[in-house]
């Protein structure tokens, strides 16, 4: 794997790598609703993303928490020159929502040269907190 054209030499360092939403975000209606390496917020539709009983799937909740936190630590990995990989992801549900939409809020707890650390917190239209999420991720060099 070479690598990606995205990243460019910049001043002796490199420009954000250009994140995209992957395949599972796009059908699970993600929408990136603002960006950084301290805190990324994105939204998503309970509407397709509803376990049998009808609530909010809470695979669905650890999903967006992985791609926020993720998302997160990747833009904090560009500006190291550097890409991440997931290592730990926890979530502990405190309820569901059967309608609306949910945000998602990524905030950085470490960036460090070598593993960076995002709480995320899944909220509904009411403000009333879903889900508590940790992930961490390795930061390595890209393949080459």
């Amino acid at each position: 794997m070479s690598t990606p054209e995205s990243w460019k030499p910049h001043g002796g360092g490199f420009e954000l790598w250009k994140i995209q939403l992957g395949e599972l975000d796009e059908r699970m209606g993600v929408e990136i609703v603002e960006e950084s390496a301290e805190k990324v917020v994105a939204r998503m539709p309970v509407a397709g993303n509803r376990q049998s009983l009808g609530l909010l799937h809470g695979g669905a909740m650890v999903a967006i928490a992985e791609a926020v936190g993720s998302w997160a630590a990747l833009i904090h990995a560009s500006t190291l020159g550097k890409v991440v990989v997931g290592v730990d992801i926890n979530a502990t549900h405190h309820r569901s929502t059967k309608e609306g939409w949910v945000t998602a809020t990524a905030t950085a707890l470490h960036l460090g040269r070598r593993m960076c650390s995002h709480e995320v917190v899944l909220r509904n239209e009411q403000g009333q907190r879903l889900c508590t999420a940790r992930i961490s991720n390795a930061v390595i060099e890209p393949k080459t």
